[in-house]
């Protein structure tokens, strides 16, 4: 989503938001199809959500599950009430929470998604390191400036030539969805020679001949971070405390059950998708990868949101990561 189509959301936002329902009958929660929401389509498949709800005196709770495309539509309905729980990359939690902190509609995480990694994959011989990057290359990501994608790739470039290069690299970046970016980069055809891509789409390109990979963006945060979270606004979460917490016990159980189970996991992606391309097998082993962690702790929080406070992409920073995280995760060792 770009900066300027989300500050047109958040200020429409006040005029379109719906009154808060006191442990609301029905949850709403929104998704994308994909490894990062891995947790959300087990939850919805084996009704995990429904069954904490009814052991903690809520029978009868329905959930509502929504696919909406990126993060753009996404905020919008978390933000004008027809969504209660989105999960949108961890630096738009950052951003979100900068733009609506101190309001009633003040956005936290009630939670991490799971950890994974951006990797960058190219086929171009001469490209070994983000150093061999010249005017010629492009490299695609799902957003410009905002994303993680993006931003791993300025805090990468501010490591490597100093922090007042860390914009060195932004114009060789192109905005592309990740289905779009592999199929320009393994067609040859266009001028992108590098993807900064994140899971499937980097194994489906690495499995392929002559790619290889450049960066990976655990390298450069020092260790795992956290890639999605699970957010909702201070006006539902503090209304409905039992439902919240029934969330976040199916959220533990669906990655108790990736974890133990990951090629019957493979089976529910490959049905609720339809993914003809790899077969449960395969797909369980991306799922073994040990870069992949379905977690509920945020590591990273604060490295990400310091370097955005740092470069002008938000106004403030969160004294502490919990500060943009729910009573229910403060007492979880995360970062």
């Amino acid at each position: 989503m770009r900066r300027r189509d989300l500050g047109l959301a958040l200020l429409a936002a006040p005029t379109l938001i719906r009154p808060a329902r006191a442990e609301a009958p029905v949850v709403r929660m929104s998704k994308q199809y994909g490894l990062g929401y891995m947790s959300m389509m087990v939850m919805e498949r084996q009704n995990l959500i429904e069954r904490h709800a009814d052991r903690m005196g809520m029978s009868g709770l329905k959930v509502e599950w929504s696919v909406l495309g990126g993060p753009g539509p996404q905020i919008d309905a978390l933000l004008t009430g027809q969504a209660d729980f989105i999960g949108p990359g961890g630096t738009t939690l950052a951003t979100l929470w900068d733009k609506t902190f101190g309001t009633p509609q003040e956005v936290r995480a009630l939670s991490a998604l799971q950890c994974m990694p951006f990797v960058m994959v190219t086929k171009t011989d001469r490209i070994r390191s983000i150093a061999d990057l010249t005017e010629k290359d492009r490299i695609a990501l799902p957003g410009v400036k905002i994303t993680g994608h993006a931003l791993s790739l300025e805090m990468a470039a501010a490591q490597k030539w100093g922090f007042d290069q860390y914009a060195r690299l932004d114009p060789f970046t192109v905005t592309l969805a990740h289905p779009d970016a592999m199929a320009a980069l393994v067609g040859g055809i266009s001028e992108i020679t590098c993807h900064l891509a994140s899971s499937p789409y980097y194994y489906y390109e690495l499995a392929m001949p002559g790619m290889r990979s450049v960066m990976k963006s655990y390298d450069v945060t020092g260790g795992k971070h956290t890639n999605g979270v699970l957010v909702s606004t201070r006006k539902f979460h503090d209304a409905n405390p039992k439902l919240c917490s029934a969330v976040l016990a199916a959220q533990k159980e669906a990655n108790a059950f990736i974890a133990a189970e990951p090629r019957k996991t493979a089976e529910i992606y490959l049905s609720m998708t339809g993914e003809k391309q790899v077969g449960p097998d395969q797909f369980a082993e991306w799922l073994r990868d040990p870069d992949v962690e379905y977690t509920t702790v945020p590591l990273k929080t604060m490295a990400f949101a310091e370097f955005m406070k740092k470069v002008g992409r938000i106004k403030r920073t969160a004294p502490r990561w919990q500060d943009m995280y729910f009573e229910e995760s403060h007492d979880v060792a995360g970062s």
